[in-house]
C-alpha cells in the first residue's frame, strides 16, 4: 500500500523572498493514487496585506483572513498530516519553495525536494508542447471544471486527484455495474499480480494515418460495410 498526498498553496505572491506569505494550504490522502476522503485545509492569517492582483486569482482579501492562524499554529498540523509521504503538486516548486519559507521562518524542518513530485513534470513529458496547466489539463481528461472560478487550493487539489490519476494510467469509472455488483467485486478475492497498472493508449496521428492508410489497402472490410 503506497501512501503519498497531494497538495496546494495560495498565497499573496510569487517571492517568499520577497515578503510574500502563504495564505491557504490544502492536502489530500491518496491510497495507491486514489484519494481516500481524508483531507487538511487551512485558511491562514498572513501577518500582511494581500495585493489586489493577488484577490483576482484566489479571491481572498486581507479582511477574509482576518482572525484566521498564522501559520506557526498550523505548521505542525500538516507535518503530521504528510508525514513521510511523497508530495504532489502542480508545478510543485513553486509549492515546496513557500512551505519551506514558511517552515524555516516558524523553527520547523523543511520538505526534502526529493519527496516531490511534480504533475507539470508529468505533463510536460506525456504531452510535450502543448499547454499544461491545471485548467488545459482537465479539459483534455473530461475533468469538471465547472465550479472553479478562482484558484481555490482545496478545489484545486480535488481536481489535481483526477488529473493525477489520468496522468498515472487512468482508471475505469462506472462499467455500468449494480450496488450488488460492486459489492460482490469488493469481496472478490484477486489472484493476480500483486500490483498492476492500468495502462491507456492514445495513438499518435502519425499512427492514425498510418491505421488509416492500411485499412483502405483491405478488400471491402467487414467492419466498413
Amino acid at each position: 500500500m503506497k501512501r503519498s498526498v497531494l497538495f496546494d498553496t495560495e498565497t499573496t505572491g510569487f517571492d517568499p523572498e520577497k515578503g510574500d506569505r502563504v495564505i491557504e494550504i490544502a492536502a489530500l490522502e491518496l491510497i495507491d493514487d486514489m484519494p481516500t476522503g481524508e483531507a487538511f485545509h487551512v485558511l491562514i492569517d498572513p501577518e500582511r496585506d494581500v495585493p489586489e492582483e493577488a484577490t483576482r486569482v484566489h479571491g481572498f482579501t486581507a479582511a477574509d483572513l482576518a482572525g484566521k492562524p498564522k501559520f506557526a499554529a498550523v505548521a505542525e498540523g500538516f507535518i503530521e498530516f504528510v508525514k513521510d509521504s511523497s508530495l504532489i503538486a502542480h508545478n510543485a516548486r513553486f509549492d515546496f519553495k513557500f512551505m519551506n519559507a514558511e517552515l524555516k521562518k516558524a523553527g520547523y524542518p523543511t520538505l526534502d525536494m526529493s519527496r516531490m513530485v511534480d504533475t507539470l513534470d508529468m505533463a510536460r513529458e506525456r504531452f510535450p508542447g502543448m499547454p499544461n496547466s491545471l485548467d488545459a489539463l482537465c479539459r483534455r481528461f473530461g475533468v469538471d471544471l465547472s465550479a472553479r472560478t478562482t484558484h481555490n487550493a482545496l478545489l484545486d487539489c480535488k481536481l489535481l486527484a483526477d488529473v493525477y490519476v489520468e496522468l498515472m494510467g487512468g482508471r475505469q469509472r462506472g462499467l455500468g455495474l449494480t450496488a450488488d455488483d460492486e459489492q460482490q467485486l469488493a469481496g472478490a478475492v484477486y489472484s493476480g499480480p500483486a500490483h498492476r497498472r492500468v495502462i491507456r493508449i492514445v495513438p499518435s496521428e502519425q499512427e492514425l494515418t498510418a491505421h488509416h492508410a492500411f485499412l483502405e489497402k483491405l478488400d471491402n472490410p467487414l467492419w466498413s460495410r
